[in-house]
This record gives structure tokens, sequence and C-alpha cells, in this order.
């Protein structure tokens, strides 16, 4: 079977590097690898999804869905401090980065675990997630995403998600509106679209 960045194992030879980049405000410094999504810098759709972000009015905890190395959680947990960020991803290696990633930035409210979607995450509701979504996994796969995000919501819970044009998102807004009712675009910038989907 072919390797992505959203497989389990990875066979890549390692080849670390580590890089600044600064997030909602906040310095960061990040060690990557081979064989996790976008590991030369934040990439654009994640970057536009962190700075486009805000917490919704219902308290309780955030679930970064397909985390990798740690970027959207990190940066959302060093600025939102008084909120606990769920960080999951299937890719081992992914997961040890971003453990590293949050020493190293010193984000401690912080929880990363290994999850296939929401297999491995305990009867939890969460008051939003966000999701730059494996869209090399396949429309099937990025739509059971956004249906089992919108069960592990708590009613007026968000989930945000960000993809590209080209890349299905026409599609993907379509879904949410019919798991939720109703979908904003709150960013629509050089072909990517950050949506917003409320939980009544």
């Amino acid at each position: 079977m072919a390797e992505h960045y959203y497989s389990k194992k990875t066979e890549a030879k390692s080849d670390e590097r580590t890089w600044s980049f600064s997030l909602k405000g906040n310095p960061f410094t990040f060690t990557t690898d081979h064989a996790v999504f976008s590991k030369s810098e934040v990439d654009f759709g994640s970057r536009e999804l962190i700075e486009a972000f805000t917490l919704p009015e219902v308290d309780g905890d955030i679930l970064d869905l397909g985390c990798g190395y740690g970027p959207i959680g990190l940066a959302l947990g060093k600025f939102f401090h008084d909120r606990h960020i769920v960080m999951v991803d299937v890719n081992e290696r992914a997961l040890t980065l971003a453990e590293r990633n949050a020493e190293q930035n010193h984000v401690k409210n912080v929880s990363i675990k290994e999850s296939d979607r929401f297999s491995n995450i305990d009867d939890r509701s969460f008051a939003a997630i966000l999701t730059n979504p494996p869209i090399r996994a396949g429309k099937q796969v990025v739509h059971s995403m956004f249906t089992e995000a919108a069960e592990a919501l708590l009613p007026g819970g968000e989930l945000w998600v960000v993809i590209q044009k080209k890349q299905g998102a026409p599609s993907a807004k379509e879904k949410l509106e019919e798991l939720f009712g109703h979908t904003e675009v709150v960013v629509r910038k050089k072909g990517y679209h950050v949506l917003k989907s409320i939980k009544v």
C-alpha cells in the first residue's frame, strides 16, 4: 500500500529539520520530518484556519482533528490558554513530533493521542473541532469526518474546516449544510475556503 502523510506508520527515512514560524502573533519553533504533511512550513490553508478561528460561545475543549506535527492545536493552545486542546492523528511520526513541538514551545494545555479520525477518542463532546482534512484520502473519508465531527460537538459547538475550491470546497460546503443546516464561508482566499458550521 502506498504511504501517505495519513498512514499510521512510515518506512521513510528520518530527516528532521527545525524552523521558526509565527502564528496568531506568537513565535513558534517546529521540528518536522519526512512523511508528515507540509514539513517545510505551515501550509497556507492551516494558517488561514488558525488566523480566522474565534472561540465559540459554548465552553468546552477544542479538538484538532488530524493535527500532524501540531501547528493548529499548538497555535490555539498558546493563544487560548484557558481552553484545553485535544490533538489527534493517525500518523505515529507526526504525533511524536507534535509532542516534541508542544514541549519546545511550552504549550501545556494540550493532550496529544493516536486516533484514526474518532476511533480512539473516548466519549467526549467538544466546543469546537478544527480540521484541514486529508483530501488525498478521498471524498468519502473527508465527508465521514464531517459526519463524525457533527456528532462529537456540543450544542452550540462549531466545526471549522479549511479546503481548497479545486479540491472539493463546494461539495464539502454542501455536505456540511446537509449536516448542520447552514455553513458560513468565513474566508475565501487564494482558492482556499474556511468554512464554519454551528451545531444547533
